[in-house]
């Protein structure tokens, strides 16, 4: 798009549109060829008109594209679509969403600087901050996610972030944001929530007091498993760090990958209802089959933070997870005497999944820190797609059966 073109009519008014006329019309800026649907932009580096427009580019003294490390249009499309759903000032893409987090805290953190972390993050997280952020002299603790009296214990003067997911994974355990973003705000600290269970469609973290939104768009965004990808989302302060990391380190978000998730964004809402509606249909169920010890879900009354997750999400996500007899082995037998469930740790797919956590995602964790996690040698993850309810059920009876 040359600098002097005028859209006019093409481009649509978002002025006060509702959620899901953002999902699907959010960051698009049509070409002058008058595109209906997002280009791709397959290319590495972009032409300027002059020595002096390419040396104001690379300055950052004029918007523009420089190179497709750190700027590109399908890219940016996706960026701000992530953006305005989340209602953040701005967002940076990442090529996953592990390298979101890596993201995040290389470019907000320096050596001395102390982050909190809550236990029951993802197997891959735990792995980051103890292998390789803690060679950088980033200090690293761990707190129980729902104790807000231990996240205030834990706290130091030098502690810079705080980093939850809520819900966990794969417990469903959550963390109360609005009272943990007034804790950290108060020791001069950021919050930071991995909103990949919920999406921005079941829960807001920023308008509940968060600082910082990273996603795994790999999962619920892009919805059938197709890519990688993660995004960060935030105040422009704070995002303007992250784009200088991706800038010099490079963990860059294909165009392609981000024209697919911009195609994943359009439907998302559909998506998570219906994930919803399956996910709530099969805990219920679950609860109730013999041989099943124990079902987390926060749809669930029984489930300890029910009422918290009724306040602050407005679904319930798609990921079940329980406990059943016979410890590692029962649970193998389980899953392996499903046929229809696809046997992977991926999740947010329209194929449902199911996973042993202890030995796959959770695998490179020690017993003791999956022990800390809550991570149960019986315990099984299922992640609902979109197939019929009753099939899914059908297909879990067979593991019930090998128990």
């Amino acid at each position: 798009m040359t600098q002097d073109w005028d859209a006019g009519r093409l481009d649509s008014d978002l002025e006060g549109v509702g959620f899901d006329t953002l999902a699907v019309r959010a960051g698009q800026r049509r070409t002058p060829e008058g595109e209906h649907g997002e280009p791709l932009f397959f290319t590495s580096s972009y032409v300027f008109r002059t020595a002096a427009d390419a040396a104001a580019r690379f300055a950052g003294e004029v918007p523009g594209n420089v190179y497709s490390r750190y700027t590109n249009p399908t890219v940016r499309a996706f960026e701000e679509r992530i953006a305005a759903l989340e209602g953040a000032e701005q967002a940076v893409a990442t090529a996953s969403g592990m390298s979101a987090i890596l993201a995040t805290v290389m470019a907000l953190c320096s050596a001395g600087d102390h982050v909190l972390v809550s236990r029951s993050v993802f197997g891959s997280t735990i792995s980051l901050f103890e292998k390789y952020l803690k060679r950088f002299a980033v200090q690293v603790d761990y707190v129980p996610l729902a104790d807000l009296s231990a996240w205030e214990k834990a706290c130091k003067p030098n502690t810079k972030l705080l980093f939850v997911e809520s819900p966990s994974n794969p417990l469903a355990e959550l963390v109360d944001i609005a009272a943990l973003a007034e804790l950290a705000h108060g020791h001069g600290a950021s919050l930071v929530v991995d909103n990949c269970f919920c999406t921005p469609v079941l829960q807001k973290p920023l308008a509940l007091g968060a600082d910082i939104v990273v996603h795994s768009a790999t999962k619920f965004i892009d919805g059938q498993g197709r890519c990688l990808g993660g995004v960060v989302a935030g105040r422009s302060e704070q995002m303007k760090e992250v784009v200088g990391f991706l800038r010099t380190a490079g963990p860059t978000l294909s165009p392609f990958n981000a024209w697919v998730f911009l195609k994943g964004l359009e439907t998302l809402r559909l998506r998570m209802q219906a994930h919803c509606a399956g996910a709530q249909a099969l805990a219920e169920w679950l609860e109730q089959q013999p041989g099943i010890e124990k079902v987390h879900y926060a749809g669930l009354p029984s489930h300890p933070q029910h009422e918290l997750a009724k306040r602050q999400q407005s679904g319930f996500g798609a990921v079940v997870s329980f406990e059943v007899k016979g410890g590692k082995d029962g649970a193998w037998r389980f899953i392996d005497a499903t046929r229809l469930l696809s046997i992977t740790a991926n999740l947010g797919d329209s194929k449902s999944t199911i996973t042993h956590p202890s030995t796959t995602s959770h695998g490179r964790l020690s017993p003791e820190e999956r022990a800390a996690a809550g991570i149960r040698d019986s315990l099984i993850r299922v992640a609902v797609g979109l197939e019929d309810v009753a099939d899914l059920k059908a297909d879990l009876v067979r593991g019930l059966a090998a128990l």
